[in-house]
């Protein structure tokens, strides 16, 4: 077997591509190998199907070119042996033989494109533009099914123009022009995956997937082979490889959500994911490489965990290229008017109902609410009001109505007397919230506008049940 190192790339728009010809003609081979390996990241070739079987098992191979009439095992029948292991790559089938009935075995059998011999350069190269954006389409229309977004916010999904946000916006608009990986800390709620989508969104890959994961929400297990991807018979059940997310969002961005909640030895493996800028599939020996930007997103203070030895420093200074911290509500309460109406405005339409009315006198109570929950809690709140007819400000304290006797000042800090402190203001609050839902975290947290975990670990600060 034959290997040409991969030369210099001229020709723009081309992808960072290994290719496998499989072929048993000599001239074919050279013919196909001076045709893409200025324009690809990565050529190979062989003999046989075997050759190209040996290869396959210890390298990536985005794309294979392969000759149906092989000595050995044909073309089409290696073809059906590796979509039935699970090989998700394109592949061109190329005979010299033009017979119905065999391009339509070969298709049937997972070929995405049948050229004849003899052929001319533009029809090999207008056939691998044609994968390209295949494989494209596909990862894509993976995302779009995953995440459920119909659009990708830009910097004016930034609502508000007090200092905090204008300042926020500034650092985003320079963050795009640039591929470098970006740490948001803040609160929960405080909208962390609406900035990386809009930093995404205003980027050179903006056209690339855009791939949230929340690493809070699977096991060590599960989370390997989610990011990574797995080969078949890695564990009981894999009847098939499958690839990552890391594959998926190939020249997008990959948003690590609550990646303080990574476990150390997946922390390892994304380490040298950075650093080498390949991965490796869980049960294979091969290496695939990547081209992916990372943002990644924590409630927690990662310089804490680093500091309790629960995350890798090494990691950390990898993530945090860029630190940004995103403001709590209460910080910018300037902003409540304005979110107030864009969120009505916007749930309005979704939900089929009119919009309700926010007097002075209600804006002045969420004005001086310390929104434990911030933008996402703020939220919530439009969303039942909408559904209720009527904004109830009392809701927002459970069990308190005499506390909504005066109109806060929207700078003392809450409605809830006795005390100013954030964070005895959110335990009464949290607390107030499950007494009023007899205890079930479940709804507690969708109303707070949390998730369970972060409730549950809220409590367990607290030491109680």
């Amino acid at each position: 077997m034959n290997t040409l190192p991969p030369p210099d790339r001229n020709s723009e728009g081309w992808p960072d591509w290994s290719i496998l010809i499989v072929d048993d003609e000599a001239g074919m081979r050279n013919f196909l190998i001076k045709t893409l390996a200025p324009r690809c990241h990565f050529v190979m070739n062989a003999g046989s199907a075997e050759e190209g079987a040996e290869w396959l098992g210890s390298h990536h191979v985005d794309l294979i070119i392969l000759d149906i009439a092989l000595p050995g095992k044909s073309g089409v029948t290696w073809l059906k042996e590796l979509r039935e292991q699970g090989y998700g790559g394109q592949v061109i089938i190329i005979t010299a033989f033009a017979e119905l009935d065999t391009a339509i075995e070969a298709l049937r059998a997972g070929a995405s494109d049948f050229i004849l011999k003899p052929f001319r350069v533009p029809q090999i190269l207008n056939s691998v533009k044609q994968c390209v954006e295949r494989a494209r389409l596909q990862r894509e229309n993976y995302v779009l099914r995953r995440s459920q977004a119909h659009a990708v916010p830009g910097l004016d999904a930034l609502v508000g123009a007090s200092p905090a946000i204008t300042q926020l916006r500034t650092a985003l608009a320079r963050l795009s022009h640039v591929s470098s990986n970006v740490l948001l800390q803040g609160e929960s709620g405080t909208g962390k995956e609406l900035v990386a989508r809009a930093i995404h969104s205003g980027s050179p890959r903006a056209q690339a997937p855009f791939v949230p994961v929340n690493c809070a929400a699977l096991s060590h297990e599960l989370l390997e082979r989610e990011l990574f991807g797995h080969a078949k018979g890695a564990f009981a059940g894999a009847a098939q490889s499958r690839d990552g997310l890391f594959r998926y969002a190939q020249g997008g961005t990959l948003f690590l959500d609550e990646v303080a909640e990574l476990p150390l030895p997946v922390q390892a493996t994304l380490l040298r994911a950075i650093d080498e800028l390949n991965i490796r599939p869980v049960g294979s020996e091969q290496r695939v490489p990547v081209n992916v930007r990372i943002i990644a997103a924590t409630t927690r203070p990662l310089a804490e965990r680093v500091a309790q030895g629960l995350f890798r420093d090494d990691l950390y200074y990898r993530l945090k290229v860029v630190d940004l911290t995103l403001p709590p509500l209460r910080d910018h309460r300037d902003d409540i008017p304005a979110l107030v109406s864009h969120f009505l405005a916007q749930l309005s339409p979704e939900l089929g109902l009119p919009p309700i009315h926010v007097d002075a006198e209600r804006m002045a109570y969420l004005q001086g609410y310390a929104w434990p929950g911030n933008c996402r809690e703020l939220r919530n709140l439009m969303e039942r009001s909408l559904i209720l007819g009527e904004l109830n400000v009392s809701a927002l304290y459970p069990g308190k109505p005499a506390a909504l006797g005066t109109v806060p000042n929207a700078n003392a800090g809450t409605l809830l007397q006795g005390t100013t402190d954030l964070h005895t203001l959110e335990k009464q609050h949290i607390l107030a919230v499950l007494v009023s839902v007899g205890g079930d975290k479940t709804r507690a947290a969708q109303l707070l506008g949390v998730s369970r975990r972060t409730l549950e670990r809220r409590v367990a600060e607290w030491n109680v049940a």
